[in-house]
């Protein structure tokens, strides 16, 4: 990645994509990145549109909002629909869930869709961290932070209850992420 990365993770409430922000930013901290992230939410807390964005820089961040993303993580189409838009082109990376959302075609950026909500119910049997299988996904494909930062900061943020199962879903969407590229 770049000097500076922007990331929006998005989908509606409900689906941990604060959470997944959180974890990302988190994570870039550990790699010894600069970090910029905010959150923003439909008026309803589920069900409703809301994304994460993350901003992980080798330099300190003058401006923490992200105006064109590097990278979109769209969870719902809902999602899809309203960032697809707000991509650098070119150089953009879409990754979408593809159990959830129907691309576009003849975008300027390269987009790779996932069975990630269908991956966590088939083999963690809970969709509640299909969240994690995409930072999992994320990972693998762009090397967006390392994989020992992202396993510690899930064992930072989650709770020990859920550590376990989180832990599992990162590395099955690592599986999907390289079954995704080759």
């Amino acid at each position: 990645m770049g000097e500076i990365t922007e990331v929006r993770l998005s989908g509606y409430g409900g689906q941990g994509v604060v959470l997944a922000g959180l974890l990302l930013g988190a994570a870039g901290v550990l790699d010894g990145r600069f970090v910029a992230g905010s959150n923003s939410y439909g008026a309803q807390a589920r069900g409703s549109g809301c994304k994460a964005e993350v901003v992980l820089s080798a330099f300190p961040i003058d401006f923490p909002h992200i105006t064109k993303a590097d990278i979109l993580v769209a969870m719902s189409q809902g999602a899809y629909d309203l960032y697809y838009r707000d991509m650098k082109e070119g150089s953009g990376l879409i990754l979408y869930d593809s159990g959830l959302v129907k691309p576009r075609e003849g975008l300027e950026v390269k987009q790779i869709g996932l069975p990630v909500t269908e991956s966590a119910v088939r083999k963690l049997a809970s969709k509640q961290v299909a969240n994690i299988v995409f930072l999992g996904a994320l990972t693998e494909i762009t090397q967006i932070v390392s994989l020992p930062s992202l396993r510690k900061a899930i064992r930072e943020h989650v709770s020990e209850r859920f550590q376990s199962l989180n832990l599992k879903a990162l590395s099955a969407g690592m599986a999907l992420g390289r079954k995704s590229h080759g």
